[in-house]
């Protein structure tokens, strides 16, 4: 009796002493790991932040450059009209500067390509002429050596 009371009572402290071991390591080891992992979280936050802060600073100085852009055009623009009205040698050349100046470029002037008139669609196949067996004739591409 006391064989088997040893029997069983040795496995069954190993097993208690097992899981208080692996109940200390699993205590001791989160807090290694998700200091690590919050280390990762907390440098891909910074990284998405200083991404995004990079982004709104191009899209700003983008439409800077635009706003830029738009006034220098103007610029232009009244510039060639102060000229157009004084180095202009009559009134009819003034005028037809000015309208060329202020005319909004329209689609209406570009040329178009039109189809031809005899229009035929073009073919994917050789066309077959008088007695010439075609291409999926059995004797196409055979020798007669009769």
């Amino acid at each position: 009796m006391e064989q088997t009371l040893t029997a069983w009572l040795l496995p069954a402290v190993t097993l208690v002493a097992g899981i208080a071991i692996g109940f200390l390591i699993a205590r001791v080891a989160p807090n290694a790991a998700p200091s690590r992992t919050q280390r990762q979280l907390d440098e891909m936050q910074e990284r998405f932040e200083a991404y995004q802060n990079e982004v709104v600073t191009h899209f700003n100085t983008t439409a800077n450059l635009v706003k830029k852009l738009t006034q220098s055009y103007h610029d232009v623009q009244e510039h060639l009209s102060h000229g157009a009205d004084r180095l202009a040698l009559d009134e009819v050349t003034r005028q037809r500067l000015l309208a060329t100046l202020h005319a909004e470029p329209s689609s209406d002037k570009r040329e178009r390509l039109t189809p031809p008139r005899d229009m035929e669609i073009p073919k994917d196949y050789a066309p077959k002429t008088g007695d010439v067996p075609g291409m999926l004739d059995e004797s196409y591409g055979l020798k007669n050596r009769y």
